[in-house]
């Protein structure tokens, strides 16, 4: 009987100490109020990304009740873009050419409604006007685009290709082409396609400013941007203005981290996004979301006159948790700050389908400090033990009196 009380006492007390080493390794919490069902969504603030982990692998909702404590299940969701593609076969059948230029005429191998047609041609160096007809029966032609440019340029310099005809949504089973050049277009590929975006929900980042430095040394515009917080990036917007047409390679870095040298605080950077700034193209610009704090942008200019830079919009996509609360009475809170964390496996993301559409969302409260946090024991080396040393020393003394004993004795 008093084997089994113990048994019992042993259980209880390492059951308690394993729900209080749930929470115990997270730094940060912020409470969640208004738990009132089985579902819910929170919004992470931006300021979490700071103490988080890179990878948000460390975020955690825990409910505790008494001396009880239970582990929450989450799907991890950003609001980004989402674009589909759906390509619709065809055939060429008309090549041809007058005084109005060269036509080329495609038969969708059935009726689609379609939005865009990329072409590629042989040539590297060219600069067309397009113009981009639609019919259903082959004789009477509807106009669909209309002195449309499309532009390649390749040298030492750029490599530059603006050949996507871009155009409202059209459904119809002939769509001709006709370019207006001086040589024969040599068109090596083609594709009809419908593509669609589903937008996602972009918050604006708010930024103090920038600081522009035309380099005409290295015949480069650099522009530098502090963020302050820590915060996920995924669009970049560029508001450029030149008297003349202009397309410039550029690239967005991100600071990775810091350096004091004579001159100031500097830099280190890694690669965001390359691409080309031109006045044939919207300049808006979407990546991978990057938690970052400083950019860098760089405009090669070249022999070219710089650019003039109105304005700079930045956004990044919401991240959301959707969450399944199985009790409504217990005190919950979003904990992360935990360093070598390792992602939560949960059973949801295979059953995403029955996860409801609409939620409450929750009230995130601020950051403070997890009072049951227990900072890990960092183990000094033994060399910086002065126990280890002392008695290591007494071993060498005594082990040297020992030997200089038999020498003298023999």
């Amino acid at each position: 009987m008093l084997k089994q009380k113990i048994k019992l006492t042993a259980i209880f007390i390492l059951g308690a100490l394993g729900l209080k080493a749930q929470t115990n390794q997270f730094q940060y919490q912020r409470d969640l109020k208004g738990v009132t069902t089985n579902w819910h969504s929170l919004q992470i603030p931006n300021q979490v990304f700071k103490k988080a982990n890179a990878g948000l692998e460390d975020l955690r909702i825990y409910g505790i009740k008494g001396k009880d404590t239970i582990e929450v299940p989450y799907i991890l969701e950003q609001s980004a873009n989402q674009v589909t593609e759906r390509e619709t076969s065809f055939n060429i059948i008309n090549q041809t050419h007058n005084q109005n230029g060269y036509y080329y005429t495609f038969q969708a191998s059935v009726a689609a409604t379609l939005n865009q047609i990329r072409l590629s041609f042989k040539q590297a160096n060219f600069d067309w006007k397009v113009a981009l007809e639609g019919s259903n029966n082959n004789t009477e032609w509807f106009t669909v685009l209309k002195d449309y440019r499309i532009l390649s340029i390749k040298n030492n310099n750029t490599d530059y290709q603006f050949t996507q005809l871009n155009f409202a949504d059209a459904k119809y089973t002939y769509f001709r082409i006709c370019i207006k050049a001086n040589e024969q277009p040599e068109l090596n590929a083609a594709k009809i396609l419908k593509a669609d975006t589903l937008k996602g929900i972009d918050a604006a980042i708010p930024f103090s400013g920038y600081q522009l430095q035309n380099d005409a040394k290295n015949k480069q515009t650099l522009v530098d941007i502090n963020l302050g917080d820590i915060v996920p990036l995924s669009y970049l917007k560029l508001n450029v203005q030149s008297d003349f047409d202009f397309y410039r390679a550029f690239k967005i870095e991100f600071a990775t981290d810091s350096f004091k040298t004579d001159k100031g605080i500097q830099y280190n950077y890694a690669p965001l996004y390359e691409g080309t700034l031109s006045s044939l193209e919207f300049p808006e610009f979407r990546f991978k979301s990057t938690l970052v704090s400083r950019l860098r942008i760089t405009i090669e200019n070249n022999d070219n006159k710089p650019l003039r830079l109105n304005s700079i919009a930045l956004k990044g996509p919401v991240y959301e948790l959707m969450a399944r609360f199985e009790k409504t009475d217990y005190n919950y809170a979003l904990y992360y700050g935990k360093k070598e964390a390792v992602a939560p496996s949960y059973e949801l993301k295979n059953f995403e389908n029955k996860i409801p559409m609409e939620m409450t969302a929750l009230t995130v409260g601020e950051e403070k400090i997890n009072p049951a946090f227990a900072a890990p024991k960092i183990e000094k080396p033994l060399f910086e033990n002065k126990l280890w040393l002392w008695c290591l020393m007494g071993i060498i003394i005594s082990l040297l009196g020992f030997f200089a004993y038999k020498m003298l004795n023999s």
